[in-house]
Formats: structure tokens, C-alpha cells, sequence
């Protein structure tokens, strides 16, 4: 069976890879919500209260959901991978925290980072470039979403939720092609950013494959079978 298919059709597993995905991707990015928290928001678990938690917390949670089932209809309707979907992904992301649209008109520094990301000016160009080779790439598919994904964060189109946006965009890919999605644990913050950082797209591509590996045994234990 088709994976995306399957996870459509599979409540227990969409809501497993769609908590994680959520509490782990927000968790790099400082988040502060448990799991048990972020499951209980994203599927009204009314039996669990959460107290202390920063409203921005709570709509992150919500918006990275959104975002994600954005990525699944896009797939689903065979849409295309452009520009305006890479926009529309970013501006769920920031509903009620930022309410951007579009691509920064600022320029942004990465926090712990050395790397600069480019003038705002530059960045309809760098994107447009980003797409179309994006689109016209056949090398292998890891290391395709590996050395696109450095790219993006490098350019760091958008104000506010570029990493969030990035993860989704590997997912994107992967199971465009019938490949099972990839988790980035937050424990695992320290040696992601390593590889960004690095532009260590070899190393970064065999993790990527691994964390593949590793979602198609957990898949395996929700009854899929391929």
C-alpha cells in the first residue's frame, strides 16, 4: 500500500507521526510543551489539563498540525511543488504568532549561528532558483532532500518558522516518492544543527536514511506491510 495512503487510512498511526512530528519539530525550536500536552491539543484530550503554558506554545502546536495535513492534500491532489506552496506552508506555521505573508522583508540573524542569511531583496531570486532546480533534481532522493534542506535554512526565506517549514519540506518529498517520512528528535537538536551548520550534506543524508529506516519498523508495528 501507498504510505500516505496508509497513514491517511490509519487514525492510530496519522495521530502518532502527527504528535511527534509536532512535539518534536516545536521542541528544537524551544518549545516547552510535553507530549502528553501537545496530543492533548492537537485531539481535544479534554481529561488533560495544561496550566503555565505560553498561548504562542499552544498555536504552534495547532499551526505545525495544519501544516503538516497541508503537506498530505498537496500530496493527495498531486499539486505542485512551487513557490506559493512553500509560502502557504510557512504562513500556517505563523497563524496568530506572526501573521506574515510571504517571504521576510527584513533581515534576520540565526541565533548560535555564524552563517548570515541573505538581504531580503535577494531572496525572491534565490528562491526562485531554489524551486526550479528543486524540481529538476533526479540525484539520489536523500541526498536531494539533505542538500535542499541546508540550502533553505540558508537562505532563511521567512521571519519566523523556517526550521518548522524546512522539516516539513523533507516529509514532503520522502513521501512523494513513496518513502517512509523522517522524525528529527529534539534530543537530537544538537547534532542536527551540527550538520546545518557544517554543510555536511554526506552525513546528513545516511542520518536521514537512517531516521527513514527506523519509521518503517514503526510503521511496521501499526500494520504496515510492504
Amino acid at each position: 500500500m501507498n504510505i500516505l495512503n496508509f497513514i491517511l487510512n490509519h487514525q492510530d498511526y496519522l495521530e502518532d507521526l502527527i504528535t511527534r512530528s509536532t512535539y518534536h519539530s516545536n521542541g528544537i525550536e524551544g518549545s516547552t510543551l510535553t507530549y502528553a500536552e501537545t496530543y492533548a491539543i492537537l485531539y481535544n484530550d479534554n481529561s488533560f489539563k495544561i496550566q503555565g503554558k505560553e498561548p504562542r506554545e499552544i498555536y504552534e502546536a495547532i499551526n505545525h498540525k495544519k501544516a503538516l495535513e497541508l503537506v498530505f492534500k498537496n500530496l493527495q491532489n498531486n499539486e505542485q511543488f512551487d513557490e506559493r506552496f512553500i509560502k502557504k506552508l510557512n504562513e500556517t506555521i505563523n497563524k496568530d504568532i506572526k501573521n506574515t505573508e510571504g517571504y521576510r522583508k527584513v533581515q534576520v540573524f540565526i541565533r548560535g549561528s555564524e552563517h548570515i542569511p541573505p538581504e531580503p531583496e535577494k531572496i525572491p531570486n534565490l528562491m526562485n532558483y531554489f524551486v526550479y532546480n528543486y524540481n529538476h533534481d533526479e540525484q539520489d532522493i536523500f541526498v536531494k532532500i539533505a542538500q535542499y534542506h541546508i540550502k533553505f535554512e540558508s537562505i532563511h526565506p521567512f521571519e519566523d518558522g523556517n526550521g518548522r517549514t524546512g522539516r516539513l519540506l523533507l516529509n514532503y518529498d520522502l513521501l512523494k516518492n513513496n518513502i517512509p517520512p523522517v522524525v528529527i528528535e529534539k534530543e537530537d537538536r544538537v547534532k542536527y544543527f551540527e550538520y546545518l551548520k557544517n554543510n555536511d550534506i554526506t552525513s546528513f543524508a545516511e542520518w536521514l536514511m537512517e531516521l527513514s529506516k527506523k519509521e518503517k519498523e514503526r510503521l511496521g508495528k501499526f500494520g504496515y506491510n510492504n
